[in-house]
């Protein structure tokens, strides 16, 4: 036991690892994912530290080869969902009672386990299962990861530090950041490792107890960030891993009474029947549940006249084909003017036809698979839709043989509201609408008023007027706002992500809002030296 004020150390952002050829760092990768390949894992559920096999299983396949099994993922079901939330509520308070910095402790060397030893296992991981690229997966699995451990430290040290004024002669005012008054339900998407991890080590950090559910699609680099985690020193019980499918589990989870809050990213039709649940079992619970979301997007690049076509090409296909599209922040629909579009369409065009697409363990393909069959059935259907619909610019084709494959698409459409110009897709295919000129003004209002979402979105002009006209007529329309950059790539520390309307709460994960939505502050009070009179000095004789 220690008595300080400690001082934690500067965050800084991880630097992404190239894995360029014959690099040291290329050679573990690949020797990481020839292992990971060759071995079939299973995947328990963890209750207050144990193991739990139940028997109940889901293959967890590569999408890049869906024949390809890597893991065996066991089911929760109602007996260990209430185990899980015994087991949490059991550990809450050894947890929360232990001093800030064991908490802090516990993150920060995770995060150094994962910058050194177990960076290309969760690496790996995330290619194989999750269809990234190796650079995807570093900036995600690896650097996002590492940067919301260290940066939600310092974040919490300062929160700490932020006490009331103590001017008031005889008496000491102090805020306790206590969290909150349950368990908190961390329901986790298939696209991201790190917000993955994020959303239950957040709660956990400023002393919160967690039910973790990763998507089944990531479940294995999810395991393998839950077994680091343990390596790292989390007692058990403070994060209890769950697997299974969302409308099987989540409403048991969601009716107890001791649950605290939700911390969810997902789509946003799953996201507003869970508020909705939630809402529908008000009474019973024995605080009111905070509910932080993340959901969809509709993410738009805006072009103005003066844009440089050679940088708003590739904002459009890297911002909408990295990942196969597959990012809630990606771009998905783009307005160009007239005078642009010949030649930005002929470069768009050029430059995806000469990106590799294939299995992600041939480091010279740009694009993997789409994540299951579902996800291929929906953007197939799309595609022939656009087919019959659009000018398709380029791409337009799929196939399932090996695995799911979609071709990254561009296709221009005449009517600004055509669905693929409003509806999230969320795979490689980017809607485009052509305008006039002289209808910048009215462009930016279409775009504001023609998307539920209000998540990411670029703008690219050279005029300086131009843009600050955007700034104002979008600033509701998206939470993280780029200038001359693609919509995608949002850097803890530095672009702090998260969107309002359909896209979700706004809470912005890796910042101080986002911890403190976990505590439920408490305000103390100490007289030094207390009345002993009830009679006031006004009151005479």
């Amino acid at each position: 036991m220690s008595a300080s004020i400690a001082s934690v150390p500067p965050p800084l952002n991880e630097p992404v690892r190239t894995y360029a050829q014959s690099t040291a760092d290329r050679g573990r990768l690949e020797a990481e994912l020839t292992r990971q390949s060759a071995t079939v894992v299973e995947i328990p559920c963890v209750i207050g530290g144990r193991r739990v096999f139940t028997g109940t299983v889901r293959e967890v396949r590569m999408p890049c080869d869906h024949g390809h099994v890597l893991a065996r993922l066991h089911l929760a079901g109602p007996q260990e969902v209430a185990q899980a939330v015994e087991a949490a509520e059991g550990a809450r308070a050894d947890w929360a009672g232990l001093p800030w910095e064991a908490r802090a402790a516990v993150l920060l060397r995770a995060a150094e386990l994962l910058a050194g030893p177990w960076r290309e296992r969760v690496n790996a991981a995330t290619m194989l299962g999750q269809g990234k690229t190796a650079h995807q997966a570093d900036i995600d699995a690896a650097c996002e990861l590492i940067d919301f451990w260290r940066f939600n430290v310092s974040y919490y040290r300062s929160m700490l530090a932020e006490q009331p004024p103590a001017h008031s002669p005889g008496v000491w005012n102090r805020t306790d950041l206590r969290p909150l008054d349950g368990f908190v339900f961390a329901i986790a998407p298939f696209n991201f490792t790190s917000i993955a991890a994020n959303l239950c080590t957040a709660p956990a950090l400023v002393g919160n107890t967690t039910l973790w559910k990763p998507s089944i699609t990531s479940a294995l680099a999810c395991w393998v960030v839950f077994e680091m985690l343990e390596a790292a020193g989390l007692p058990p019980g403070v994060v209890n891993l769950l697997g299974g499918d969302g409308p099987d589990i989540g409403p048991l989870i969601l009716a107890r009474p001791e649950l605290g809050g939700v911390h969810f990213t997902g789509s946003t039709g799953v996201f507003q029947s869970i508020w909705r649940e939630i809402g529908g079992n008000i009474e019973r619970y024995r605080a009111y549940p905070r509910i932080v979301g993340e959901t969809g997007g509709k993410d738009f690049i805006v072009a103005h006249p003066s844009a440089e076509v050679d940088a708003l090409a590739v904002a459009i296909v890297r911002g909408g084909f990295e990942y196969q599209g597959q990012k809630c922040s990606a771009a998905s629909r783009v307005y160009v003017p007239r005078s642009l579009w010949p030649k930005v369409a002929g470069r768009c065009r050029e430059m995806t036809r000469e990106m590799k697409q294939g299995d992600v363990r041939d480091f010279s393909n740009f694009l993997g698979a789409v994540i299951d069959e579902r996800a291929f059935q929906r953007h197939r259907g799309w595609l022939e839709r656009l087919r019959s619909e659009s000018e398709v610019i380029v791409g337009g084709g799929s196939s399932d043989r090996t695995g799911w494959f979609v071709e990254p698409t561009l296709a221009r459409v005449d009517d600004p509201n055509h669905a693929v110009m409003t509806t999230e897709l969320f795979g490689p295919i980017v809607g485009a609408f052509v305008y006039e000129d002289a209808d910048w003004s009215k462009t930016l209002a279409l775009i504001d008023r023609s998307s539920p979402y209000a998540l990411t979105g670029s703008i690219f002009s050279t005029d300086r007027y131009a843009v600050e006209e955007a700034l104002g007529a979008l600033r509701h329309a998206a939470g993280n706002v780029y200038i001359n950059d693609k919509p995608t790539g949002a850097v803890v520390g530095q672009q702090p992500f998260g969107g309002g309307r359909a896209s979700g709460t706004n809470d912005k994960a890796g910042a101080p809002a986002n911890l403190a939505r976990w505590i439920s502050p408490r305000t103390i009070k100490e007289t030094m030296v207390p009345p002993s009179s009830w009679r006031y000095a006004f009151l005479g004789d």
